[in-house]
């Protein structure tokens, strides 16, 4: 007889996604965000096939990671928008985490600039999408 695995799922409700604040040194819970997508790490390769390749395939070696983007919705706050207007203006890279509401608390932390904010208005609720394009390594770990 078949054996089933469990799978565990989760929802997305409780994810935090915060920024750190240099004059508290703490990460700070930003409100708001209705969707989160990313981050959507990619690997370049290299083309390595030499002439005496055996089997008539191309072969690869790993070139450099490149952390992706983080893409955030969030319903318009004006400060929230400020904060990640602020983020956008300056040059220096920000830190960032996100906490996903499993039962290790996963966190994902990284370092990125804010590279669009597009406000969107209609009849229905402003709102604010924010790319933030991720500098360096994004680190996982378990938060329990």
């Amino acid at each position: 007889m078949p054996q089933h695995t469990h799978v565990k799922a989760y929802s997305g409700m409780g994810t935090h996604f915060q920024r750190f604040n240099s004059v508290t040194h703490k990460y700070e819970t930003i409100g708001s965000i209705t969707k989160i997508g990313g981050p959507d790490k990619k690997r370049e390769t290299q083309d390595a096939t030499a002439l005496d390749t055996v089997g008539g395939y191309r072969t690869f070696i790993g070139g450099l990671r490149d952390g992706g983007s983080i893409k955030l919705s969030m319903i318009f706050t004006r400060d929230t928008y400020e904060l990640m207007n602020h983020d956008f203006e300056s040059d220096v890279v920000q830190s960032y985490m996100i906490t996903l509401p499993d039962e290790d608390r996963t966190t994902f932390e990284f370092s990125g600039l804010v590279t669009e904010i597009p406000l969107s208005v209609d009849e229905k609720i402003i709102t604010a999408d924010v790319t933030i394009k991720i500098s360096g390594v994004v680190v996982i770990e378990s938060g329990s």
